[in-house]
């Protein structure tokens, strides 16, 4: 299942941040793939986060360019591909415009940062050890989110579902859509705890699991006192 727009009422306000942080991110990978490879590991190895570097407090190998602590967040603005770029900015367009209408531009990009920082130690406490470095958004979207699951219960999903070589686009919960979601994440989590290296598969899940838990945590102190979402329909529109 792939979400492509959602319906949670009207925004009221236009989602600066949500766009700035997609635009971001797209000029953050522009600028990756245009270095050679041996720049490009450099960049990852300088700018993205490595748990053991955390958790022993020392850069390893030193560099100067950025305090390792900072990597929490510049870590979160980097992409491993294409695709890892493209989901992550998809589900952020999707889920990030109503969240940022229900707390506030500031707040919200106060938030996200937050989420993208609480799903970092989330990974770092399954995977102390770890020297690949951590790169991504999906933490800090995860929390999105969970603010959104928070906060638009009631709306409604417009997602791509592909079952073989059926292909169709339906109208789904948006509870059902990111309860999915969260599961898909908590089983291939725990399947990872065996092997916690490199064998893991490249992919960060406790950090998804952490992020969208710390997300509809701190959704109930970041919301806006006087927001009221509008009602939702059954109708599911693009990106509202």
């Amino acid at each position: 299942m792939i979400p492509i727009g959602d319906y949670a009422g009207q925004r009221r306000s236009f989602p600066f941040v949500t766009y700035a942080l997609i635009a971001i991110n797209v000029l953050v990978f522009l600028y990756q793939v245009s270095l050679p490879e041996a720049q490009l590991v450099r960049f990852f190895s300088q700018w993205g986060l490595v748990p053991r570097e955390i958790t022993q407090g020392v850069d390893a190998p030193p560099t100067i360019e950025l305090p390792i602590y900072a990597t929490f967040l510049s870590s979160i603005f980097m992409h491993g591909g294409w695709l890892h770029l493209g989901g992550n900015m998809l589900f952020l367009w999707v889920f990030g415009d109503n969240v940022e209408d229900a707390f506030g531009h500031l707040k919200y990009l106060l938030f996200y940062l937050l989420c993208g920082v609480g799903a970092s130690l989330a990974q770092i406490a399954i995977n102390t050890g770890s020297t690949i470095p951590n790169v991504g958004a999906s933490g800090a979207i995860a929390g999105v989110m969970g603010a959104y699951l928070v906060m638009f219960p009631g709306a409604t999903v417009r997602t791509l579902v592909t079952i073989v070589f059926f292909i169709t686009v339906t109208y789904l919960p948006a509870v059902l859509v990111i309860g999915l979601w969260f599961v898909l994440q908590l089983i291939s989590g725990i399947g990872s705890l065996g092997v916690r290296t490199q064998q893991t598969g490249g992919v960060a899940f406790w950090a998804h699991i952490g992020g969208l838990v710390v997300g509809a945590v701190l959704a109930f102190f970041f919301r806006r006192r006087d927001y009221r979402a509008s009602a939702p329909t059954t109708y599911g529109g693009y990106g509202y």
